[in-house]
């Protein structure tokens, strides 16, 4: 599988990815769209996370790097991969504020869902998103990802209750 566009390439986590990606998990901004916990992360908390990810089975984590200029931007990831019932969670994280709302995710998306459901032969992906990132779910409603139920009121933030939303795509819908 070719895991790159004209813009973006991902590849393999590397442990030089530490710093980068301890960063963005300590960016408020960040956290705040994709993390239940608005916690602080120590570099030896991230480097458990690296050294858990290299080493699994169930999933296939890839740095988004930037072509142009070979930068880290962000992080994705198929998770909980349940070979024997061909299904994943989707994760992805744009790290870097200015790649924000420029296409990168779509980009990411379509590659990963071509190896889950071409590659890996899933027969489903599923996300969970917070309610409130309306953002992502349009775009996750554009790929054709659809809205499978709520989570009502998990998350605490701005003062206010919100819900996780749960969405999912089976390879039938991915092909067409």
């Amino acid at each position: 599988m070719l895991f790159e566009t004209d813009r973006i390439r991902l590849r393999k986590m590397r442990r030089e990815d530490i710093e980068v990606y301890n960063k963005w998990s300590n960016d408020e901004e960040f956290v705040r769209n994709t993390y239940p916990n608005i916690d602080r992360y120590s570099m030896e908390d991230t480097e458990k996370f690296y050294n858990k990810i290299a080493n699994s089975s169930s999933a296939k984590t890839y740095i988004i790097e930037d072509i142009s200029n070979g930068n880290p931007i962000g992080i994705t990831t198929l998770l909980n991969i349940e070979f024997f019932n061909r299904n994943a969670e989707f994760i992805i994280d744009i790290g870097e504020k200015e790649y924000w709302g420029k296409g990168y995710g779509k980009e990411v998306m379509e590659l990963m869902l071509r190896l889950a459901f071409l590659e890996l032969n899933l027969n489903r992906v599923y996300l969970r998103v917070f309610s409130f990132n309306e953002r992502a779910i349009k775009l996750y409603e554009k790929i054709g990802f659809l809205c499978e139920g709520r989570s009502r009121e998990v998350i605490f933030r701005d003062g206010k209750w919100h819900d996780i939303v749960n969405m999912g795509m089976l390879q039938r819908e991915y092909l067409g």
